[in-house]
């Protein structure tokens, strides 16, 4: 057993749109040498390796790993929607953590199509089958991307209840595109104001289409093991300080809330549950990546994992609570809105930018001084993953 997983590695490479980037096994191993490289080992001291990604068939993950090395170790699939990547890293850490590795490499990532999101498979139960059936008894089903009037609902609710004035939305896409400017890795780099993000066509209210995620394609990767292998290597700087998986509770569907439905639930537990187990709060972060598939469930996690009072996200952006000389910088890299959001990929991307920031290695990005960082990846369907680091 291990108390601590360290992370020695990390590696990505820049974001694309669908049909303008490389294969996915392209993408995968050219991440994941850029986290060998970056942890300074070689495959073969990795012992079991994760993949994650939605979209592909079953083993895409040995057609990665096949590149890096055929060592014969373990690799498992995963699938977990938008929190893919961030599971799979997950599972290498409980690998660690339990003692079965000394060293686990999490890869992910997505080759996605041109297009909003849609199932695959209409001939069996949707998985999403009683999300959609709450919404439509919340608010009816309309002509925008399902995905959309999920999170537009959500932030629909919270505009009526709290008087939220459509131009906060979109404040925090403008902070998205200010962040990514810096970011070379991101997909879109050009900075947007407020009026021009509103200006954008409507996909639900209060979304416009500069308040949506875009389809992306890319890759992430990160290598944990135990503190003796990151003492061996010299790499015990950064280590997780504390982890957490939810899954939806009851009140996704019996509290006639879309904030509820989007899992707020989730997130707030899981971030009690990292609070605890690293005896730190939110007082003590200094930089945050969370899950802003529109701008609607940023406003939203901004409250549920404790960065402000419920009913105050409004002052907390305006104030610029959410970016550099705030409390808390929020997606330095420019997160899903403007980084981009290959599913599979971005829990891993999360991590590596995280671990850049905790290291002083974000360049123009980088948050000063920062020691604590936070994680937040969510997947409707639903599962919330949760991850602090801690610089040693």
């Amino acid at each position: 057993m291990s108390d601590k997983a360290f992370v020695i590695g990390v590696g990505m490479v820049k974001f694309g749109k669908p049909g303008k980037s490389d294969p996915y096994d392209v993408m995968a191993t050219g991440a994941g040498r850029a986290a060998l490289k970056d942890a300074g080992i070689d495959f073969k001291d990795v012992k079991q390796a994760y993949a994650g990604y939605v979209y592909g068939d079953s083993t895409c993950g040995q057609r990665v790993f096949y590149e890096l090395g055929m060592t014969g170790i373990p690799v498992f699939n995963v699938n977990n929607n938008c929190s893919t990547g961030s599971s799979a890293l997950m599972l290498a850490v409980q690998a660690v953590k339990g003692g079965m590795v000394d060293c686990a490499m999490a890869i992910g990532f997505e080759q996605m199509e041109k297009g909003a999101l849609g199932s695959k498979y209409d001939d069996r139960p949707n998985p999403m089958g009683k999300f959609a059936d709450t919404m439509n008894d919340l608010q009816g089903f309309a002509q925008a991307p399902p995905a959309a009037q999920f999170f537009g609902g959500a932030g629909r609710e919270y505009r009526w209840k709290h008087g939220t004035k459509r131009e906060t939305f979109a404040k925090i896409s403008e902070k998205a595109r200010k962040h990514a400017a810096k970011n070379p890795f991101a997909l879109f780099r050009e900075e947007l104001s407020v009026e021009e993000i509103l200006a954008s066509p409507e996909v639900f209210d209060p979304l416009t289409r500069y308040q949506c995620c875009p389809p992306t394609c890319g890759a992430a990767a990160a290598i944990v093991c135990n503190e003796d292998f990151a003492k061996k290597h010299g790499k015990a700087d950064v280590y997780i300080a504390g982890q957490a998986m939810t899954t939806d509770f009851p009140s996704t569907f019996e509290e006639q809330s879309m904030i509820k439905v989007i899992g707020y639930d989730m997130a707030k537990d899981a971030s009690q549950k990292v609070y605890e187990q690293a005896g730190l709060g939110p007082e003590d972060i200094d930089v945050v990546e969370l899950h802003d598939c529109f701008t609607a469930n940023e406003l939203l996690t901004y409250e549920a994992i404790g960065l402000c009072p419920e009913g105050q996200a409004e002052k907390f952006i305006w104030d610029g609570d959410n970016t550099y000389g705030g409390k808390y910088v929020t997606n330095p890299s420019g997160g899903l809105l403007s980084k981009g959001h290959p599913l599979g990929a971005t829990g891993l991307a999360q991590c590596t930018e995280l671990v850049w920031q905790l290291r002083g290695q974000a360049e123009q990005r980088q948050v000063e001084g920062a020691k604590v960082a936070l994680q937040h990846n969510l997947g409707l369907g639903g599962a919330c993953v949760m991850t602090m680091y801690r610089r040693a």
